[in-house]
């Protein structure tokens, strides 16, 4: 199964990239994941942020129609334990569902289409994060996830 996060931007930090690597390297063929960025251009001085959050979603749809099973995160979506996020992907795995996506949003959060559009809703917290450092925890937390369903000793609770 593959977990893929769709996300808008790129050229991210190398803190970004290590992090996000490190995850993956630990990570067997049963459950990977990977990055996909919605390539967007430049945000212009004056432009519509609506317009802007729109043309963002449709990029990010675009990603989302190669996956069988999409969340979105938001802030108003339902707040998962480890625990549950461990359930969540061992019922992943149990079902026919090989590419899973997570799509988070820009600077503006997501469209109302992409929002529409997925089968679920997580909020990671109630907490603001900037959009590179949600790369890393959406991987660690998959990875810790994984664990738990491995009997690893990564997880402590």
């Amino acid at each position: 199964m593959q977990i893929e996060l769709l996300a808008v931007g790129t050229n991210m930090p190398t803190w970004v990239e290590d992090g996000v690597k490190t995850y993956q390297r630990r990570l067997t063929q049963e459950v990977t994941f990977s990055v996909q960025e919605a390539v967007i251009k430049k945000r212009q001085k004056n432009q519509d942020s609506e317009q802007l959050k729109r043309l963002e979603g449709e990029k990010l749809l675009a990603l989302a129609a190669k996956c069988d099973y999409v969340v979105a995160l938001d802030v108003k979506g339902k707040s998962l334990s480890t625990e549950a996020m461990a359930e969540q992907l061992q019922s992943w795995q149990n079902s026919s569902y090989h590419r899973i996506g997570v799509m988070v949003g820009g600077a503006e959060g997501l469209s109302t289409a992409c929002l529409k559009e997925a089968d679920t809703k997580w909020s990671l917290s109630s907490l603001t994060f900037p959009h590179p450092l949600v790369r890393v925890i959406v991987a660690e937390q998959v990875y810790r996830a994984w664990t738990i369903l491995k009997s690893h000793p990564y997880h402590k609770a």
